[in-house]
């Protein structure tokens, strides 16, 4: 059973200032637990995907720590940086799909850090690769769908691609950045529930972004408000009263 005590990612006093002299971040500190599910909330240009980025480094840090799994993200070198990003799926708002391949294929390429680069680069995956994608994608119901090509998917059913593909990692955490920010409510749901469900399934941590208060409250055991590059709220989705909803967003 997982202890709650567990720290499994440390921000301190991190801060991103653009080179157009933009301050996306000003000293957010935040402590993440193995298994919690985490909903990041906030308005447009708050420093949400910044934040969410720069865990795994894809935007890189002015300054401050991250601690993940004990080891220092903002130190490590290209090798230990892709060590990291191995054990850190990501799930992005525009699918990021190689949309003329088969769905399996796109969820194979979360293989690619455990794989050598030239067998990578040629895209030859092993038998057990192969089984471990198709059993991913039935998780998130899309093992008839396994062999089409990814535009011919519909939206949600892209995003559950994705989130296959970051699953099929096998992280430690998940980051999604808005996942849902282009999917009508029914997919949403759908994206949702499978995407926590798995999560919760083999205790993988998972940080999203979201704009819909409502999914952060359904979805979320954890809530955290960004404002202008700072954490105004953390707290529960109970906690999470109408009062502190408007102070977030006016």
């Amino acid at each position: 059973m997982i202890k709650i005590s567990e720290v499994i990612l440390k921000v301190t006093n991190l801060k991103k200032v653009y080179p157009d002299g933009t301050q996306a971040l000003k000293g957010v500190s935040i402590s993440i637990h193995k298994g919690e599910i985490v909903a990041i909330i906030g308005s447009s240009g708050a420093g949400k995907s910044t934040f969410l980025r720069c865990i795994n480094r894809l935007v890189e840090p002015t300054s401050g720590s991250i601690i993940f799994n004990n080891v220092d993200v903002t130190k490590a070198n290209a090798k230990k940086l892709r060590h990291i990003r191995r054990q850190i799926g990501m799930v992005f708002q525009g699918f990021n799909l190689i949309k003329r391949l088969p769905a399996v294929t796109n969820v194979l390429h979360g293989r690619l850090g455990y794989m050598s680069s030239i067998k990578g680069g040629l895209g030859i995956f092993d038998k057990k690769d192969t089984q471990k994608a198709l059993a991913m994608l039935a998780r998130v119901g899309l093992e008839d769908q396994a062999f089409k090509r990814a535009d011919e998917l519909s939206g949600g059913q892209q995003q559950r691609v994705g989130v296959a593909r970051a699953l099929c990692q096998e992280p430690l955490l998940l980051l999604a950045d808005e996942p849902i920010a282009s999917l009508d409510p029914a997919a949403s749901k759908t994206v949702m529930s499978y995407m926590k469900n798995i999560c919760e399934e083999e205790g993988i941590t998972s940080i999203v972004n979201l704009h819909q208060i409502d999914f952060a409250r359904e979805f979320a055991t954890r809530i955290i408000a960004i404002k202008s590059g700072e954490v105004v709220f953390d707290g529960t989705p109970d906690e999470l009263g109408n009062d502190v909803i408007e102070s977030i967003f006016k």
